[in-house]
């Protein structure tokens, strides 16, 4: 019975991982898929046109390492960080490895998903499978980006619509919302410490199409306006992708989530990645933007970021069978 036992458990913690880094992988290429588009959109822009290092730089800076990048193609032009985000399958952050991971994942688990999450990640990979620099150019920019994030909100819609409410769909929502917080406070960091010019300081008034391009990468540009209704502030931006419960992206809004999903799958006995999203949780919901800005954004960020990251580490050791793995 004992043996059985550690089977079984063995079977679930592998069902928990996959489902985990099915659903982080999938927000993961739309979140490489937003990154692009508002790096495509700002390039077209004549006022900001022919500024490669402006544009295609910040990209890569979000990832949390560039040496393969530096080592590989060197200049951050168009061409050569379009390939890397999207197709380069060297880069387990790319779109193409992305996809390709939930898929592997999704058939592995086909007895916890259902058919319709299925046949959504596998025609994504199917269309994906075999795109080149040269496919990609005559789909479009534009369009494939636009794909990718249609892709990733129909996946999304499905799980939520057509799957019961117990620990597979909690351990999906969990990877989700993990991996946006990571995504959201490192393009906020980004765009304080890389793009903002030498000697200004932060929370001073910077370029409005900018500010503009940050927001819309995550689908905030009319939440703002909604919000603050005048010119962008950078403290304000900070204040919506940090702080706001109102907002689908901030950090406080994935973290509500990230704890309500912990709860859920703790059951009676609180486990120790549980402990530690109350604490992540607690100091977004006690924060004051004034503060956080004033004492550093970029330390607080950082230090987000990598409590996030022991989160997510943490989660693999209590629920799931591998020692835990960054990916």
């Amino acid at each position: 019975m004992h043996d059985i036992a550690q089977v079984e458990n063995h079977m679930l913690s592998r069902s928990a991982e996959d489902l985990y880094w099915m659903s982080r992988y999938v927000e993961r290429a739309e979140n490489a898929a937003r990154t692009l588009d508002v790096s495509y959109r700002m390039s077209r822009l004549p006022s900001l046109a022919a500024q490669d290092e402006l544009h295609w730089r910040p990209a890569i800076e979000i990832g949390p390492d560039t040496r393969y990048f530096d080592e590989t193609y060197g200049e951050p032009s168009e061409a050569n960080v379009i390939k890397y985000m999207a197709l380069d399958p060297e880069n387990p952050s790319s779109i193409l490895s992305c996809i390709k991971g939930a898929r592997e994942n999704a058939h592995a688990e086909r007895t916890a998903v259902t058919s319709e999450m299925w046949e959504a990640l596998n025609a994504t990979w199917l269309e994906i499978a075999d795109l080149d620099a040269a496919k990609l150019e005559r789909w479009g920019y534009r369009a494939f980006f636009d794909w990718i994030k249609e892709r990733s909100h129909l996946f999304r819609g499905v799980t939520y619509g057509t799957l019961p409410r117990g620990d597979a769909f909690h351990f999906l929502r969990l990877g989700t919302f993990l991996e946006r917080a990571d995504n959201t406070a490192r393009i906020l960091d980004v765009k304080y410490h890389v793009l903002l010019p030498e000697g200004e300081e932060v929370g001073g008034v910077v370029d409005y199409y900018q500010w503009g391009a940050l927001l819309r990468s995550v689908s905030a540009f009319r939440a703002y306006r909604a919000a603050y209704r005048d010119s962008i502030r950078p403290w304000k931006v900070a204040e919506l992708l940090v702080l706001r419960a109102d907002m689908p992206r901030s950090l406080r809004t994935c973290f509500d989530e990230v704890l309500h999903t912990l709860e859920a799958l703790a059951g009676e006995v609180p486990r120790d990645c549980h402990r530690l999203a109350i604490e992540i949780h607690a100091s977004l919901r006690f924060a004051q933007i004034e503060r956080v800005v004033r004492t550093g954004l970029h330390e607080f960020l950082d230090d987000f970021i990598s409590k996030n990251n022991a989160l997510g580490l943490q989660v693999q050791r209590d629920f799931m069978m591998a020692a835990p793995v960054e990916q």
